[in-house]
């Protein structure tokens, strides 16, 4: 298959695969893929190891760190990591990716997966939108997690560090993409399949919440001079045709979601009060004692708690755990709110859905702005 893969590529790259191994020389050849094709070979890395690409974020780090830092060792010119199952097949995923760093001078190829209906709700609601705000790019996916990495950037992950160790402040799913926008670097998107989500359980996702959200706070607290000056947005690059959307069959059972909301302006409105101005509490409550049929969350109120939030973790205002903690009631609050709106509609529908969220993060950001720089102009 990579073999396959390589002979679309201009030049017929040699290409190194990766694979987890024991201690000893990461860089030693363990394998040749195919007996005619020497300029494809597998390497053991024994810093990759088999549950590195699990499904916590700290693994994934590390996973991302070890393959930068051998690509480095390897002098490679670039990287690409597929760390997902998606409806495209494996051989045209790895050359759509590879492409525009080898052919067209990319420096972060990231996806932009087809689209459905309820499935990465925690990118679109804040991830996407809130880097889109930032930065000024139109980003669908700025945390992959499939994604082609040139050398010029993989270096600046690594710090000037041949070991990763000097990056270890950086999250690479949360920082690549700030970091190529801060550096004026060339980024673009590559459009693909579906990709497959594990099954959600939204009755446990407060770790996932935070594991997420932690990195990305992080960014936003450590490129602050960067993206005050970017107003607007921008669409980047686009490489190959937009796959159709999904249509996913069934509904999205939002009933355990209100619940936690209802919970959470109960319980935890003192932690809330810590970050959240008094209106902002105000129509939480009055949001709360909606009928189920009636319950909405509008976009610029939903914005402002985001923005609130990450303000709150860069004052460090309480616990940055508890905080984030804190945020999974709210976060399920949006999703009740989103997929009751659009539990009928199609896939068109949501598209445009998110491009109206997308627009309120714009509209909102001189208020972001405002309070990071005068944070003392309202306490709550």
């Amino acid at each position: 298959m990579v073999c396959e893969a390589r002979k679309t590529l201009s030049g017929s790259p040699r290409i190194v695969i990766l694979q987890g191994g024991p201690a000893g020389d990461p860089a030693k050849p363990t394998a040749t893929v195919s007996g005619d094709s020497p300029s494809v070979s597998v390497l053991s890395w024994s810093s990759l190891r088999a549950d590195a690409l699990g499904t916590g974020m700290p693994s994934i780090s590390a996973a991302y760190q070890s393959v930068f830092a051998a690509s480095e060792r390897l002098s490679a010119r670039a990287c690409c990591v597929i760390a997902s199952k998606t409806t495209t097949p494996m051989q045209q995923w790895i050359c759509q990716l590879m492409q525009p760093l080898l052919e067209a001078g990319c420096d972060l190829v990231v996806p932009d997966y087809a689209h459905s209906a309820f499935a990465g709700l925690l990118n679109a609601a804040v991830v996407s939108p809130l880097t889109r705000s930032l930065y000024g790019k139109r980003i669908r996916n700025p945390m992959g997690p499939d994604l082609g990495v040139s050398r010029q950037l993989f270096q600046k992950m690594l710090g000037g560090d041949r070991n990763g160790r000097a990056s270890a402040r950086m999250h690479p799913l949360a920082s690549l993409a700030p970091m190529a926008f801060c550096a004026n670097l060339e980024v673009c998107q590559v459009y693909g399949g579906a990709r497959v989500y594990p099954q959600t359980d939204w009755t446990n996702i407060s770790s996932l919440v935070a594991q997420v959200l932690g990195p990305v706070f992080l960014d936003v607290e450590r490129n602050a001079g960067c993206w005050q000056r970017t107003r607007g947005s921008v669409s980047l690059r686009g490489v190959g045709d937009a796959m159709p959307a999904v249509e996913e069959p069934g509904t999205v059972d939002i009933s355990r979601m209100a619940e936690s909301f209802q919970l959470g302006i109960r319980d935890l409105r003192e932690i809330w009060s810590l970050v959240l101005p008094p209106t902002t509490l105000l129509e939480l409550t009055k949001l709360s004692r909606l009928a189920p049929d009636r319950f909405r969350m509008r976009d610029e109120l939903w914005v402002h708690i985001v923005y609130d939030f990450a303000l709150g973790h860069r004052l460090r205002t309480i616990n940055r755990d508890h905080l984030l903690g804190s945020f999974t009631p709210l976060y399920l609050g949006w999703v009740a709110s989103f997929v009751r709106e659009l539990e009928t509609a199609g896939a068109a529908a949501r598209e445009q859905r998110l491009e109206r969220l997308a627009l309120a993060y714009e509209a909102a950001k001189p208020y972001l702005v405002s309070r990071w720089r005068w944070p003392d102009r309202f306490s709550p």
